[in-house]
């Protein structure tokens, strides 16, 4: 038992870790002759306590492994950081670039439920005559489902990627005209940077938060030119987010062409110590886009967190009409020929949108697999330290074939009493050091 427990805590509290049937041998290696040694650790996965080698799922969304999706949370929280102030390979100096947090919303597709408000921040009623609370699972529903575009609903988020590709193209354009330039001119003196998650709406309408910002001509390690200026980057994204357009399908004789929303919001980033913490500061910013690097469909709409394999599924779900009919738009929108490149059947349980929730440019910052190497190579460092042999190098032979998902009912009991556990602990440090819970 506790060799068991040992196991499990090893996960990090990962509840859905991935089984596997194999062995892995370490050798030392003598370098410079190419001599084989010793044999320095095997490992069998039929003599671990649970019979296999437990390797954490990794997953991104807290809806399917709360622990993962935590470490998935952090790691973009370190990589939008690092390229607001600096840190992990980025020099602190980036931190006086000129930088922006933008939202870029949908277009509409119908009147929805919602929570307006007025003039003074004060929540008015709803078209429908409501006053709707924020948890009011009607928030976001269609108020007449009969008239609502789902069609173009599913269709623009399948489409989301390609017009963010389009609108980056269009700023490099914008920017390099304010500043008196030709595009090919334009890269000489200056880059543009960005890190973006996509966040979906109650609506089921997927809309992006970036952070953008401009650099000198091979990124956060040069200064940007004089003329750049936060002012004339919010300006261009203005100019560009308004250029921008793609041409979609068209179905029955209707033709769909799809822009970003009337609603662009473009706040410049201050750091704390500028501006006393009154303005958007870096941290708050990474926070925000962090949190929704973890979430999907499921977590705005009560959609699904996995894929469907028989549109009859659905009748067996517990989600509101709003969902269903997204869903059911995107699977019979999947069966066309001329469709079948938007892979809608695939991506129905995320309402047609298949890209990915958090990217960034090339010279942003850091990448989350530099951040996973740092870990893994800590972790070799700590093993190594334990042991007393210190060979040149070591060899590895590794076999390893996947044996299954998830826990055991017994093992899930041991686990979910560690993480208790863990928790008390936590606190108990909190309440003594005088610690933030949040």
């Amino acid at each position: 038992m506790p060799a068991l427990l040992r196991q499990l805590s090893g996960l990090g509290g990962c509840t859905h870790p991935i089984r596997l049937d194999g062995h892995r041998t370490e050798h030392a290696l003598n370098t410079r002759t190419g001599e084989i040694g010793n044999v320095l650790h095997h490992l069998d996965s039929s003599t671990l306590p649970a019979g296999h080698l437990l390797v954490r799922c990794n997953n991104r969304r807290t809806t399917r492994c709360a622990a993962c999706s935590e470490v998935y949370r952090r790691d973009t929280f370190q990589l939008i950081t690092s390229g607001l102030r600096g840190g992990k390979g980025v020099p602190e100096r980036v931190a006086a670039h000129p930088r922006v947090f933008a939202t870029f919303t949908a277009p509409g597709f119908g009147p929805v439920h919602n929570r307006p408000t007025g003039p003074t921040g004060s929540v008015r009623r709803c078209r429908c005559g409501a006053l709707h609370d924020q948890e009011d699972t009607a928030l976001g529903t269609a108020l007449d489902p009969d008239t609502y575009d789902y069609e173009a609903a599913v269709l623009w988020n399948a489409h989301a990627g390609a017009l963010w590709r389009r609108f980056s193209i269009y700023l490099r354009r914008e920017v390099a005209k304010r500043a008196g330039l030709t595009q090919r001119a334009f890269r000489q003196y200056a880059r543009v940077s960005f890190a973006k998650v996509a966040e979906y709406q109650k609506r089921g309408a997927v809309h992006f938060h970036a952070v953008i910002r401009l650099d000198g001509p091979t990124g956060s390690d040069t200064p940007p030119p004089a003329w750049a200026t936060a002012e004339s980057l919010a300006d261009a994204i203005q100019a560009a987010a308004t250029a921008a357009r793609v041409d979609g399908p068209v179905i029955d004789g209707r033709e769909h062409v799809f822009t970003f929303g009337r609603q662009l919001d473009v706040r410049t980033i201050r750091s704390a110590d500028f501006d006393g913490g009154q303005e958007l500061t870096e941290r708050a910013v990474a926070a925000y886009i962090a949190k929704y690097a973890t979430k999907g469909a499921e977590t705005a709409t009560g959609a699904l967190d996995r894929p469907l394999k028989f549109l009859a599924e659905l009748a067996q779900l517990d989600i509101n009409d709003h969902a269903r009919r997204l869903i059911r738009t995107a699977w019979n929108l999947g069966a066309r020929k001329d469709l079948e490149d938007l892979r809608l059947r695939a991506w129905a349980h995320m309402l047609g949108f298949r890209g990915h929730f958090s990217t960034k440019s090339r010279r942003y910052s850091t990448t989350l697999g530099a951040l996973r190497d740092a870990r893994a190579e800590w972790r070799r460092a700590q093993a190594a330290a334990e042991t007393e042999t210190t060979p040149d190098t070591t060899l590895v032979l590794a076999h390893w074939v996947y044996a299954g998902t998830g826990l055991t009912n017994a093992e899930t009991w041991l686990a979910e009493s560690l993480a208790r556990d863990t928790a008390r602990e936590h606190r108990a440090t909190l309440d003594t050091e005088g610690g933030d819970w949040s």
